[in-house]
């Protein structure tokens, strides 16, 4: 996500009270349609200010938490300016995680639970995911993503979905849900109308869902309508070109996707939220302010904002951009409202499921004891479900478990822009925490070169080769081959969607996440 926003400014100054609208009642409608992404560990004083002038809501990012302690207390200052904030977050397990974004996530991924295929299974880790969330205070979780993983080239969802299958998508979205509206934490099925079928990433540039009406019925829109039915709260719209659906504007900006087919066809009335306004799909068609306009205008009611200005200047632009146009007529003040509506009445869902919070709070943490906080035994339990080992030649492959420690070579994948910057891999760290002596080399772009892989330097250790998606990428692809070509022995750790098996033994995790990590290092070492 860009750091930074540009675009429409108030034509009046930057006061807050309402700023250049003239209308205090109008300006806070359209701050409550808002929710802004901001710097720090502590809300800054345009925030606090934003807030208690009816700012509807706030998103947090990994940049923003260092701790469960901290999280608490930070959304906690938050409410103590506006009790109906809505507090949202992207943890949706796996590569995909805020709130353990250092040490990498404790529940695996979306595609691992599908590859299990045990909805009550994904029920409850969405649920351990709601503990964790209920703990801290948040509203909203914009998860679980609902795109059915149609092409295998996709750069953005690939591991993020529960797979290629419309009908297991739909049950596993439906479980997710459950399991985390159970919790009292209202769920966010993304990307509508559906971001599988696409091979360009929206934070870069806008993606063309090339499919016909027949096929977008039969295998995108399944898993919303099991979410919808299911009850969730809010929906996220991508940043997506779909010709069969409206051949002239994204989903973001479209009537007839978000309020013919989502509202009226699919019968959805929650709160339905944009994807991050200022990414690459949308920022270069309009500015911010009228981005947010014409996604009001569709049927959005929350205009999410990933980055803002350091003193909240974008934020207040977007606002009298917003009070503006109903000024001139173009956005009419029942649409507002509606949304603005919305937006509370999420809020007072939250409140209303107190009880349920406390009871989630109150569960015994199914812990292991020595992965931290949120883990836990479900947590590897279902990474382990989704583990798919395959020896391909059992004359080369060492002996498990490995008996001397290895080098593990990361092939250093190239993570999108969803994905917190720095989130680990983790195969080499659970690697030397089980087996002491492990030493590790990266490989990136940028220094490609493989250590001494023949007689000499590394010769006769055991070799783990840690590859994420290499299928899609080859210049991973090419190294991971020429690794194989000099030790046919190696073992192959993808955590990426599997393409080709490779090495002597190959091992899909289906996802990157801790304890999936945990799960290969303890495959390794111990034979578990």
């Amino acid at each position: 996500m860009s750091d930074n926003m540009s675009g429409s400014t108030s034509s009046g100054g930057s006061g807050w009270s309402g700023g250049s609208s003239g209308d205090p009642g109008l300006a806070r409608m359209a701050m409550t349609v808002l929710q802004p992404g901001f710097d720090g560990t502590e809300p800054p004083e345009w925030l606090r200010r934003a807030l208690g002038e009816g700012l509807g809501g706030a998103v947090l990012f990994a940049r923003n938490l260092t701790g469960p302690a901290q999280t608490a207390e930070l959304v906690a200052a938050l409410r103590r300016e506006n009790p109906d904030v809505i507090v949202a977050v992207d943890e949706e397990g796996g590569a995909v995680t805020r709130l353990e974004a250092v040490a990498g996530s404790s529940w695996p991924g979306n595609l691992a639970l599908g590859v299990a295929d045990d909805a009550g299974r994904t029920e409850r880790v969405a649920r351990g995911i709601g503990r964790m969330l209920a703990a801290a205070g948040i509203t909203l979780d914009y998860a679980p993503s609902a795109d059915v993983n149609a092409d295998p080239r996709n750069p953005v969802i690939g591991i993020r979905s529960f797979g290629s299958d419309p009908a297991l998508v739909s049950r596993h979205t439906a479980a997710w849900v459950r399991g985390m509206q159970g919790a009292g934490v209202a769920a966010c099925a993304k990307h509508f109308p559906g971001h599988g079928d696409t091979v360009t990433d929206s934070h870069l540039a806008l993606p063309t869902v090339h499919a016909s009406l027949d096929l977008l019925r039969e295998r995108d829109l399944p898993p919303f309508r099991a979410a919808v039915e299911t009850g969730v709260r809010a929906v996220m719209c991508g940043h997506l070109l779909v010709p069969a659906l409206d051949p002239d504007h994204p989903a973001t900006l479209s009537r007839p996707i978000l309020t013919g087919l989502l509202r009226e066809e699919l019968g959805f009335d929650g709160m339905l939220v944009t994807d991050a306004i200022e990414m690459g799909a949308v920022a270069a068609l309009h500015p911010p302010g009228e981005l947010a306009v014409r996604a009001l205008a569709a049927g959005v009611d929350a205009i999410c904002v990933g980055t803002s200005s350091p003193g909240g200047e974008s934020v207040l632009a977007m606002r009298d951009a917003i009070v503006a146009a109903v000024r001139r007529g173009e956005l009419a003040e029942e649409r507002l409202a509606e949304a603005a509506a919305r937006v509370l009445d999420l809020a007072a869902w939250y409140t209303a499921n107190a009880a349920a919070r406390a009871k989630v709070t109150g569960e015994r943490e199914e812990a292991s004891g020595d992965l931290g906080t949120g883990s836990g035994e479900l947590g590897m339990e279902a990474a382990r479900a989704a583990l798919r080992v395959t020896v391909r030649d059992a004359r080369l492959a060492p002996a498990l478990p490995l008996t001397r420690p290895p080098l593990v070579v990361d092939i250093a994948p190239r993570l999108n822009l969803a994905v917190a910057p720095g989130t680990p891999t983790g195969i080499f760290g659970a690697m030397t925490e089980l087996m002491p002596g492990t030493t590790g080399h990266t490989v990136t772009t940028d220094s490609p070169g493989l250590p001494d892989l023949g007689e000499g330097g590394e010769a006769g250790r055991p070799l783990v080769l840690v590859a994420h998606d290499a299928h899609r990428q080859p210049w991973a692809a090419e190294i991971l081959a020429r690794a194989v070509r000099l030790r046919p022995d190696a073992i192959v750790v993808e955590t990426g969607v599997p393409g080709e098996p490779a090495g002597a033994v190959h091992i899909a995790t289906h996802g990157i996440s801790r304890v999936s990590a945990r799960i290969v290092a303890l495959h390794l070492t111990c034979g578990q």
